[in-house]
């Protein structure tokens, strides 16, 4: 893997990928600091301040554009919550699930949907903000907004919208364009962006006292194990043993060789985190910017860190595994193009059964993987209500960062493995006549 890194850059199209990738990712770092007109960015920087736990995690998805309340101040949150919905509905929806079924074609109806949905959820949370906002004040009182009215409500709705759509392309391109997957690269990048402050914070509450000294040297333990511990996951693999019949071919035979098909252990990869770190950010943001009674006592006993917050987020990580690999995994057709090409798993019968002993498989897999996730997940409200930990340390982040960066470096060696492939006709005996 560090090889095929290192020969990256002696590979022209390669090279013009990670360079349109850094390329993108600057320009929405940049866009991060363009703040939204009519909103004291002081007075919420103080608000914000107070508030902690739940914003924290949106923040920390947003790349810090909310803390500023940036242009970018929703995020790339809309368009997954978009993506989540129509993922549901495929199951759900005869329409949508043909769709699925056309290829390509129809992949890119269901994209083109999910598209508008995330313009018309972004023109929600954009309109439910602004009004929010108007009714709120700094803890010395110094008012959010400056001049409220349904000018500045308009202004800010359209405003977050047209961000929230400007990193929606800037992500598709950079999947189409560059390397990796640019929604999950755009999280990588402000998780990444918001690490030296997270730094210079810890070290500040270690000198006021609020964080003890020996806690550091613990902190680094702990961000070591638990990267170590999700390295080690999520390269490891169930490998299926595959035995390939042999067959004649005119007057030479084919086949009889072994192979075998590899499974994660974390199938659903970081998908499960990110989908329900949104789900969960919902009820605690709706309180905090709808003022009536049941509403706030529902936000209250849904806190980030309280009892029932941790279940259901651990019943929807459980979920959103399952439901995640059985989208992306067909035991189904993987036995029929087992079957097709000859293959066979020894002491499985080709077919149906090959199909229940991959099915069986997959789920205890998932069962594991999930399992692995949620303890990952769970890791940040641990620390962040008993140890007064930054929340950038936690496990939900350092999920992301190491997938991102495993998945990104791999798409790097692929290409690079698929370059420098020179066949047996170029570097062997037989050379072809000019």
């Amino acid at each position: 893997m560090q090889a095929g890194v290192r020969n990256a850059a002696g590979i022209p199209e390669l090279r013009r990928r990670i360079f349109f990738t850094l390329a993108m990712l600057a320009v929405y770092r940049a866009g991060v600091q363009v703040p939204t007109p009519g909103v004291n960015r002081e007075a919420l920087g103080l608000f914000f301040d107070e508030l902690g736990g739940m914003f924290d995690m949106f923040n920390l998805f947003a790349g810090g554009a909310l803390e500023g309340f940036s242009i970018f101040a929703l995020g790339i949150m809309p368009y997954i919550s978009a993506t989540i919905i129509f993922q549901l509905l495929t199951v759900v929806v005869p329409y949508l699930d043909a769709l699925k079924k056309e290829g390509e074609a129809g992949r890119q109806k269901i994209t083109q949907y999910t598209r508008y949905s995330t313009i018309g959820l972004a023109l929600v949370q954009g309109m439910f903000i602004s009004v929010g906002l108007e009714g709120m004040s700094a803890p010395g009182g110094v008012p959010l907004v400056i001049d409220p009215g349904w000018g500045f409500r308009l202004m800010t709705m359209l405003t977050l919208t047209c961000g929230t759509a400007f990193i929606m392309w800037l992500g598709e391109q950079i999947t189409e364009r560059g390397i990796g997957n640019g929604i999950s690269l755009i999280i990588f990048a402000g998780i990444v962006a918001s690490m030296p402050s997270a730094l210079a914070s810890t070290f500040r509450m270690v000198g006021t006292g609020e964080l003890a000294l020996i806690a550091i040297p613990l902190l680094l333990v702990m961000v070591l194990g638990v990267t170590g511990f999700i390295v080690f996951v999520e390269t490891s693999q169930r490998r299926i043993p595959v035995q390939y019949a042999k067959r004649m071919v005119g007057r030479q035979m084919y086949g009889g060789q072994q192979s075998h098909l590899p499974l994660k252990i974390n199938m659903a990869g970081v998908i499960p985190a990110i989908f329900a770190s949104s789900i969960m950010m919902f009820p605690e943001t709706i309180g905090n910017f709808v003022q009536v009674d049941w509403i706030q006592r529902a936000s209250a006993a849904m806190a980030w860190g309280s009892l029932p917050h941790t279940i259901i987020f651990v019943i929807f990580l459980v979920f959103f595994c399952f439901f995640y690999v059985a989208i992306t995994f067909n035991p189904t057709d993987v036995s029929d193009n087992l079957k097709r090409n000859g293959g066979f798993i020894p002491g499985v019968r080709p077919g149906k059964k090959t199909a229940d002993f991959l099915d069986r498989v997959a789920t205890r897999l998932t069962v594991v993987g999930a399992l692995y996730i949620s303890a990952i997940c769970v890791l940040p409200t641990v620390l962040i209500s008993e140890f007064n930990v930054p929340f950038y340390f936690g496990g939900t982040a350092l999920l992301i960062v190491v997938v991102v960066a495993i998945d990104t470096i791999g798409q790097i060696e692929s290409h690079t493995m698929m370059r420098n492939y020179d066949g047996f006709l170029k570097s062997g005996r037989f050379k072809g006549r000019r």
